[in-house]
């Protein structure tokens, strides 16, 4: 279904010009078409409603996805005509505080220590804030998922990694959980077969919005259900988590207005030294030979969360440094 979704959203964009015209801050050189992003909305609205239809989940997680809706829809808007920060903002807010309403707050968290004797185990209660640092979480995950989406196939190809290695823990914690990341999987590899190098669409912030909001509701969800859960999603959205913080403070640092469009990420340099395609293959790599096994290793050993968070993180933020992500070029002066 999001396969042909998106030859059919691709057709309307070619007939009404919504094209991403290349800029100077932009990662291609022809114009193409976006918003296919839309077909992985459809398409996972589809599959929750049939599985609510078929009781195999809840109507909680159904009104999950339906907020989801909201922030979709003002990228499907933004992707036709330009709609102000302020109101895109307020939209994902909104967004965001329906969810973690419906959710109940962030997960507490039990980090038992591999140290012995006096920090043998220790808790990290997040209950007293628990409602706005779920809400900061899902903003800055939909955010930085819009901020990563600037190479071919690149965010789509980290949605597809995430939503099945999260189907792989969810197989073992909650059969729910585990239908939502296939049916995500699934739909994003859909559109994928049109956005892999050289794309033929891209995904637009209809798609990137949705996918970013939705990844962090399902680590919220599996941490609901295994605590040491939020640790191995933060080590599975390494790259993207990694590349959009650290670009994001070095701006800032650096007194650059960080709120406007750029081409200055770890991967977006990488694909004007090396091409589309060897960094994303490059990001496959990653995903699979360092960080999935890493968070498998702290999911068997939950006492190790933060020192596996940050093996995991350490050369990911020295990549960062070494492409000089965040600071100044001809560009950007």
């Amino acid at each position: 279904m999001a396969f042909l979704l998106t030859g059919l959203i691709r057709y309307y964009a070619l007939k009404r010009k919504v094209l991403d015209i290349p800029n100077q801050r932009s990662s291609h050189t022809i114009p193409t078409p976006r918003g296919g992003g839309l077909a992985i909305v459809l398409t996972m609205m589809f599959a929750v409603l049939s599985l609510t239809l078929t009781q195999q989940i809840d109507q909680r997680i159904l009104a999950l996805c339906m907020a989801s809706i909201l922030v979709a829809g003002i990228g499907f808007c933004d992707d036709h005509k330009p709609v102000p920060a302020k109101w895109r903002f307020l939209t994902h807010l909104v967004t965001a505080f329906l969810i973690v309403r419906l959710l109940g707050g962030f997960p507490l968290l039990l980090v038992p220590s591999p140290m012995d004797g006096f920090l043998k185990r220790f808790f990290i209660d997040l209950s007293w804030i628990g409602y706005p640092l779920a809400i900061v979480w899902l903003v800055w995950f939909l955010n930085l998922f819009n901020f990563m989406d600037g190479t071919d196939g690149i965010a789509a190809s980290e949605s597809l990694f995430m939503s099945l290695a999260l189907a792989g823990y969810s197989y073992y914690l909650d059969q729910t959980l585990f239908n939502l990341c296939i049916c995500l999987a699934a739909a994003t590899l859909g559109f994928l077969v049109w956005n892999w190098p050289k794309a033929g669409i891209f995904m637009g912030d209809v798609g990137s919005g949705f996918l970013g909001l939705l990844l962090g509701v399902l680590i919220l969800l599996a941490a609901q259900q295994a605590a040491v859960m939020l640790f191995c999603g933060l080590i599975l959205f390494g790259i993207f988590f990694v590349d959009a913080s650290y670009t994001l403070l070095v701006r800032m640092l650096s007194r650059q207005k960080w709120y406007d469009a750029h081409c200055s990420h770890t991967y977006q340099r990488a694909a004007k030294q090396y091409g589309h395609l060897p960094v994303l293959l490059a990001c496959w790599l990653i995903n699979l030979l360092w960080l999935l096994p890493l968070s498998y290793w702290v999911f068997l050993h939950p006492s190790h969360g933060l020192v596996g968070l940050f093996i995991a993180y350490a050369p990911l933020l020295f990549m960062a440094f070494r492409f000089k992500a965040g600071q100044r070029d001809s560009v950007n002066v």
